[in-house]
């Protein structure tokens, strides 16, 4: 069976395999709606919290604004206390196609409360949460973990077996504990074992950064998908050159004229949906990853950290591209 394929997941069916992951603070709806360009084959919201669902909060609400945007979508919640996960299940029945469950977030402000990460040393918590959240969701759960929560205490075929048996229907595996965060090498046997430990789809998540390393996480671990988190930030074709690579080992690079293209739509769609203030504010972090390792991006990134109004930041962006170098295929 090739790699790349589609992949159902309960009830639905994603038209590829390579999906794009939820991360706090990135995966917005204009964000979202650029990497959809190039077709993943499931997007995910960034993690909302049950509690604020549970209390009704309407800025937690915004998060998981899906208008304009195409299916299928995955919405992600955070929380330790199983009334409040099942309240926010029953809220996203209505507008989710996939109910994503986390325990994989190693941040401080989720883990002091017990949830994210923080799950991973109470398997018996975990899997009631999972089991509850199944009870009462009209729409597939997932789980995404990481492999322990340091290295005394791997646990990840365990909680696999464990998420499994309490109806989930697919678990995302990210091959490092909580201690680690972000460094060191993603643990591929872990994931191996994973996948081997469990009959429902498991996705592999961590340093997948281009189409070699998307092979070599599906070659070594036999995973049914993966998931791109960090690697897709300022680079939403990624999932374009991913699937370009597993089907014919060929990628074409990214012309400058088309960086520029995406870089002006996702301003564009930032500004339309969250107003130009906090729409170019909180596109600084996206822009300082679209031109990274470009000719001057420190002095560029700079600049636009110190823009506030959008025709000048698009002129400013389009002048810095005309004077770069053009990528050739």
């Amino acid at each position: 069976m090739p790699y790349l394929h589609k992949l159902k997941i309960g009830n639905i069916e994603l038209e590829n395999n390579i999906i794009l992951a939820p991360m706090a603070g990135i995966t917005d709806l204009p964000f979202r709606i650029i990497c959809e360009k190039y077709n993943p084959g499931l997007v995910c919201t960034e993690m909302v919290s049950a509690k604020a669902l549970y209390y009704n909060d309407e800025k937690t609400k915004l998060l998981l604004n899906t208008q304009n945007e195409k299916r299928p979508i995955s919405m992600q919640i955070f929380g330790s206390d199983i009334e409040s996960m099942k309240i926010a299940t029953k809220y996203l029945n209505d507008i989710a196609d996939i109910i994503d469950i986390n325990m994989g977030c190693p941040a401080p402000k989720v883990v002091k409360n017990g949830d994210g990460s923080k799950l991973l040393l109470d398997l018996e918590l975990a899997g009631k949460i999972v089991s509850e959240v199944v009870k009462e969701a009209k729409r597939p759960v997932t789980v995404k973990f990481r492999k322990g929560w340091d290295e005394k205490s791997i646990i990840a075929e365990e909680a696999a077996k464990i998420f499994e048996q309490a109806g989930a229907s697919a678990i995302t595996i990210h091959g490092r504990t909580r201690a680690q965060y972000y460094s060191g090498n993603v643990d591929l046997e872990i994931i191996k074992k994973v996948k081997n430990s469990v009959k429902i789809p498991v996705i592999g998540n961590g340093d997948i950064i281009d189409g070699e390393s998307a092979l070599k996480m599906f070659e070594y671990t036999g995973v049914d998908g993966i998931m791109i988190g960090r690697a897709s930030i300022g680079n939403p074709y990624i999932f374009k050159e991913i699937k370009d690579y597993l089907n014919s080992k060929s990628v074409q690079n990214i012309t400058n004229k088309e960086k520029i293209d995406t870089i002006l739509e996702h301003i564009k769609l930032a500004v339309q949906i969250k107003g130009e203030n906090i729409g170019i504010k909180e596109m600084r972090k996206h822009l300082s990853a679209y031109i990274k390792g470009l000719p001057k991006s420190a002095e560029a990134r700079e600049k636009i950290n110190k823009i506030e109004n959008r025709g000048e930041l698009e002129e400013y962006l389009k002048k810095y591209f005309e004077n770069i170098e053009p990528i050739e295929n």
